[in-house]
Formats: structure tokens, C-alpha cells, sequence
């Protein structure tokens, strides 16, 4: 398909997945067609009902933002071109699914530890750790993340089985500094995300009063 010397690249939202002691990229997981809409929520962190009165307007922390999304993955694109998709060519779009799904899958060698943790009668096993992991939906987006749920439906398959097109819907939960601290990778990466949607804020002129009917406030 061509395309206008001029005309902008389409960047593409995905998850980054890092190691959260040495900041090493593991992993990149682009998403093939960035989603037509992407719901978020905000849970508030603030005083309870019980709470004096005069805390009314505290907040105890940052909300907790849930983030959703559908993304499509299809093989058809790639299998074209055989020959510069093999992976794709001979298990279809095994190789993409997998790498979302591992995310939420503790690796085989922390299950064996833990075993031989178990075994050897340890009193106290910790639970298994996973890697950071970021949701980057544009330079103003960078945000650590737990992927709270996943869904794939698969909807095409070759002679083999292979899946060759698939929806995957994810769900994800911010993780602030309430969750990851402040000298964590996670906690910095969290600070820079909010300072910048402080920044994006300011930006905003808003309007006057006077467009809301009323001329001062009582």
C-alpha cells in the first residue's frame, strides 16, 4: 500500500515490559491496529463518610485508574509475505497471543523454585514476582501497569489449527506509588505520568463564568 511522502507515521500503542531492578527492556508487545476506543475510570482515594467534616475535601492518595481496551490480531497481513513472516507463515499468530498472555503467567523456573522451596519444607515461600510492566499509548502515556484480565476469542484458523485472527480484550490497573513506593522504577515512572498530565492541564484556557449562566460565585 503506498502512502504520501508527507503524510504522518502512525505511531502504535503496546506494552512494554522492563526489569524493574535494572530497567532492561524485555520485552515489546505492539499492538497490530491500535484500538478504535480505549475506556478508562477513576476510582477515587478520599475520606470516608465517617470522616470529620472538616477533611471533607482530603484525598488519601492518588485514584485508581482501570484502563480497557480491544485489540485485533490478524495473520493475513504477514502471510503475504511468507517469506519475511515465517513464524507467522508456520504457527500463525501463536507467537503475539502468547507473548499477552505470559504476562499474567508466573515464568516455569519461578514455579520450580517455589517447589523445591516447598519441598525442602520452607516456612515461608514469597510469592512470585513479575516484571514491570508499562502501557505506552503515546510520548503523554507512559504508565506502569498490572493487567488485571484477559480475553481471546480466535476466530480463524488454518489447516493446522494455528490461530490466524483473534480478539484480545485487555484490562489493566494503574499502579501508582501507593502501590509500587517512591524508590521503585514503577513509582518513578508513575510520578513522570502524573507530572504530566499536570502539565497537560495547565494547558487548558477553560472558559468564563459567564458561560455557566452566573456572573460570580456566591
Amino acid at each position: 500500500m503506498s502512502t504520501f511522502p508527507n503524510s504522518p507515521r502512525l505511531l502504535k500503542g503496546g506494552i512494554v515490559v522492563l526489569d524493574p531492578e535494572t530497567s532492561v527492556v524485555q520485552r515489546v508487545i505492539t499492538l497490530q491496529y491500535n484500538p478504535d476506543t480505549l475506556s478508562r475510570s477513576f476510582q477515587i482515594k478520599a475520606r470516608g463518610e465517617g470522616a470529620d467534616r472538616s477533611e471533607a475535601l482530603r484525598l488519601t492518595g492518588p485514584p485508581v485508574e482501570s484502563i480497557k481496551l480491544d485489540a485485533e490480531i490478524d495473520a493475513t497481513d504477514q502471510l503475504e509475505f511468507p517469506d519475511q513472516h515465517k513464524t507467522v507463515a508456520e504457527l500463525g499468530i501463536h507467537a503475539h497471543l502468547a507473548a499477552l498472555e505470559t504476562l499474567v503467567y508466573p515464568t516455569t523456573n519461578q514455579l520450580e523454585s517455589n517447589r523445591k522451596l516447598a519441598r525442602s519444607g520452607a516456612l515461608e515461600i514469597t510469592p512470585m514476582e513479575s516484571p514491570l510492566t508499562l502501557f505506552v499509548w503515546s510520548k503523554n502515556r507512559v504508565m506502569p501497569v498490572r493487567i488485571t484480565d484477559v480475553s481471546v476469542t480466535e476466530e480463524a484458523f488454518d489447516p493446522a489449527l494455528n490461530p490466524l485472527r483473534a480478539k484480545v480484550s485487555l484490562g489493566m490497573r494503574v499502579l501508582t506509588v501507593d502501590d509500587l513506593g517512591f524508590e521503585h522504577k514503577g513509582g518513578s515512572i508513575y510520578l513522570a505520568y502524573q507530572q504530566q498530565k499536570e502539565r497537560l492541564a495547565a494547558l487548558y484556557q477553560g472558559g468564563p463564568l459567564g458561560g455557566l449562566g452566573v456572573n460570580k460565585i456566591p
